[in-house]
This record gives C-alpha cells, sequence and structure tokens, in this order.
C-alpha cells in the first residue's frame, strides 16, 4: 500500500490484480495535476509488471471523480493550457496494454467522466452520473469527453449530454452503452474485483491482444479491422498458452496460464 495520504493510492487486492484509488475526498476526487502526474506514474509502471493483468480503478464508495481542479483553471491562459500536456498525462492510461475496469460510485462528471471512458470494462451503482459539464463555465471536454463519448453512445446521446451539461443515470448511461454492468452501490467494488479476478485468470497475450484489436480497429474499416483480428488471432498460436488452454479444454481441468 503507498502512502494513505497521496492523491492516488496503489495496492494489490488479489493475484494479478492491481488497484488505483483515487484519493482527494475533500475535493471529491478531482483531477489536479499532482493526481493525474500520480495517475499517469503508476500506469506506466503497471504496464511493464508482467505480474499484473488486470487494473481496478476506482474513487472510493462515494464519489468517483466530480471533474476538473478549476482552481487550477480559472486565470490560466491559452499558452498555459497547452502546454501542460494533459494528453501526455493521460497517455499511459489510454495505452496500457492491460485491461482495466473503473468502479463508478457517485459522480463521474467531466475529466471523470473521460477517465472512467479510458477503462475497458466501467461497473456503475445505481446511484452513479455521468456528465460532461464544461459548457457551463465557458469551455468544453478537453480529454476525451467529446471524441470518446460520441464513439461510445453515439451522436444523440453525446451532442445532448456536451450541450446542455446535464448529467445522465447510470441507468442511462447503461442503456446508452457508456456503462457496462449496473449494480447496486454497495456492489459495485465487489463486482469490479470480481470482473478483475476473473481476467487475471485469462491468458494475458489474448487479453492485450483483444483490447489492442477491438480499440484499433473501432475506427477502421471493418475489412481492415477484420485483417488485424485474423493476424492477432493467429499470432496466440504462436503461445505456450494457447496450447495449454486447448489442452486443459480436453482434459477437462483447469488452465494455468503463464503469458508465454
Amino acid at each position: 500500500m503507498t502512502d494513505k495520504n497521496a492523491s492516488v493510492l496503489l495496492s494489490f487486492p488479489e493475484p494479478g490484480v492491481a488497484e488505483l484509488t483515487l484519493n482527494r475526498p475533500s475535493a471529491t476526487n478531482a483531477l489536479s495535476l499532482e493526481l493525474q502526474t500520480l495517475l499517469a506514474k503508476y500506469f506506466s509502471e503497471l504496464a511493464v509488471n508482467k505480474d499484473i493483468r488486470c487494473i481496478l480503478l476506482t474513487g472510493g464508495d462515494s464519489v468517483f471523480a466530480a471533474g476538473g481542479d478549476i482552481t487550477s483553471l480559472i486565470d490560466a491562459d491559452p499558452i498555459e493550457i497547452y502546454q501542460r500536456h494533459t494528453e501526455r498525462l493521460w497517455a499511459p492510461i489510454e495505452q496500457c496494454p492491460i485491461p482495466v475496469v473503473a468502479a463508478v460510485n457517485g459522480y463521474a462528471y467531466g475529466g471523470g467522466c473521460e477517465l472512467a471512458m479510458l477503462a475497458d470494462i466501467i461497473i456503475a451503482g445505481k446511484g452513479a452520473s455521468f456528465c460532461q459539464p464544461e459548457i457551463a463555465i465557458g469551455i468544453m471536454p478537453g480529454i476525451g469527453g467529446t471524441q470518446r463519448l460520441v464513439r461510445a453512445v453515439g451522436k444523440a446521446k453525446a451532442m445532448q449530454m456536451a450541450l446542455t451539461g446535464k448529467p445522465i443515470s447510470a441507468y442511462d448511461a447503461w442503456v446508452a452503452g457508456l456503462v457496462s454492468e449496473l449494480c447496486e452501490d454497495a456492489d459495485v467494488y465487489q463486482q469490479a474485483l470480481a470482473n478483475c479476478r476473473r481476467i487475471a485468470r485469462m491468458p494475458p497475450l489474448a487479453a492485450e491482444q483483444i483490447k489492442e484489436v477491438i480499440l484499433a480497429g473501432m475506427d477502421a474499416p471493418l475489412a481492415s479491422a477484420m485483417a488485424l483480428e485474423r493476424k492477432a488471432n493467429a499470432l496466440l498460436f504462436a503461445s505456450k498458452d494457447q496450447r495449454e488452454g486447448m489442452q486443459a479444454f480436453l482434459q477437462k481441468r483447469h488452465p494455468v496460464f503463464s503469458g508465454k
């Protein structure tokens, strides 16, 4: 466990699973530059840790993240905003080859919604809500809240969320395709951990290829995306895990995957 006063806490709740907890409860987990920098650091380190097969991202039981740190933005000029290069801080999260599961309770607003959308699976409590409210303070989403959102929920819902700044419920987010699974608020963490546990037992090379091909193929023409899929599938036949998985299936036993 990391320093309990840090803005992001790192722990390892189960074999193969790393947990990152946003830890600014007094500021509803607002995404300060310090928090973003530490989050990027941990994602960079975990991405090359061969013992980690899934990452659980959470803000705790009450709130995921209620947006950016407005106090650091109000007096900023355009050059300062540009030179912050927030996209570089978020790149290790966006490019992480390991599956990421977000456990969302309470608010996922602004940057919090954008952060949740970087996860591969979102488990949300029924009391959670999602929002891109930037228009209400004279700006717009700047780290994926227009582009990832429209890819997740389609033009109609993305336009409504971004132009009105109105929150949507976890249920509406689930219906729209933003949320993977909906459950009781008290069950969010355990359900997210159960997803991580199951993923951590899977062959990590296959999980990495599945994630890479889905993300790369989303915006590619179908024929190109299918070509990526075929080649990635063929590549996995060079792995020891492919042989172990198939032998275990035929022998009616649980496979033990090595990541090789």
